[in-house]
């Protein structure tokens, strides 16, 4: 008969918010896999858990993953861990569970923290539907591609960020979707220097760039506004986008991108009529 996996959500800064339910599935499985077996020692340390650990991160998570598998088919239960969180979510917690369910393993969460539910909660934006975008990518192609592809996206939108890479990433956001999109930027969730900042991607920009970024970020972003019908002809829109590319030397593609989310011109129409204008 196989083993039980546990994917148990430890504390993002508070050690006060492991659940009284993760603290016993924590000291009754068989062995803990852990993202960093330095991280979780001292979390077992404070709360006087002994359980043998094993590593399991994005490095090795194919080989230990294979080896966690045989040992949950062999009848041992396991607890997945992260550093700070709930496993499985942006992390390669994933692939274990994959594993786990191809080979009808089951698999149980013990809920707890999770830093972009906590953002969300207190971001002041809307919370009815929206999309976890996770980490972007550190290659600045692939980033603007990311966001390319969520420039109509009308639901809030989540990304994590590191401090950093903060600054580039607010650039890329505002250069996406305008300067005055709404933003929260939560750092240090539940922790001694926690601090929400609600403003737009433009004050956003300003305030760091006096302020250097300490932290882990969660960046909650507001999603598109509803269509409304543009506020200028498609000729001044033309203007804007020339006038746009010589003040700040933009691509016509990223110059029609602000113009289109700041006037509400259709940006595939805007785009041939720079094109043709030429």
């Amino acid at each position: 008969m196989s083993g039980t996996l546990y994917l148990v959500a430890t504390p993002i800064g508070n050690l006060g918010d492991l659940s009284s339910r993760a603290l016993e599935t924590l000291s009754q499985v068989d062995f803990i896999a852990a993202e960093d077996t330095r991280v979780t020692m001292k979390l077992m340390n404070h709360f006087g858990l002994k359980k043998p650990l094993i590593s399991y991160h994005e490095h090795n998570h194919v080989s230990a993953g294979q080896q966690i598998l045989q040992r949950l088919s062999a009848g041992e239960t396991c607890a997945l861990v992260t550093d700070a969180g709930t496993p499985a979510i942006s992390d390669p917690g994933e692939d274990i569970v994959r594993l786990c369910a191809a080979a009808q393993i089951p698999v149980f969460s013990i809920p707890g923290c999770c830093a972009l539910v906590s953002a969300l909660a207190v971001s002041g934006l809307p919370t009815g539907r929206f999309t976890f975008e996770g980490f972007l990518s550190m290659n600045r192609r692939a980033r603007r591609e990311h966001l390319a592809s969520l420039a109509g996206e009308k639901r809030t939108m989540i990304f994590y960020e590191a401090p950093h890479k903060l600054l580039g990433t607010l650039q890329d956001l505002s250069d996406t979707f305008g300067p005055d999109r709404p933003v929260s930027l939560c750092r240090e969730v539940t922790k001694l220097h926690e601090q929400t900042l609600r403003t737009t991607l433009s004050g956003a920009l300003a305030y760091f760039q006096t302020v250097p970024p300490k932290g882990e970020f969660v960046l909650v972003l507001a999603g598109a506004p509803a269509e409304e019908k543009a506020c200028i002809t498609l000729e001044e829109g033309v203007a804007q986008v020339r006038a746009l590319q010589e003040a700040e030397g933009l691509k016509t593609k990223d110059a029609v991108r602000r113009i289109s989310a700041g006037t509400g011109l259709s940006k595939n129409e805007l785009y041939d009529a720079v094109l043709k204008a030429r």
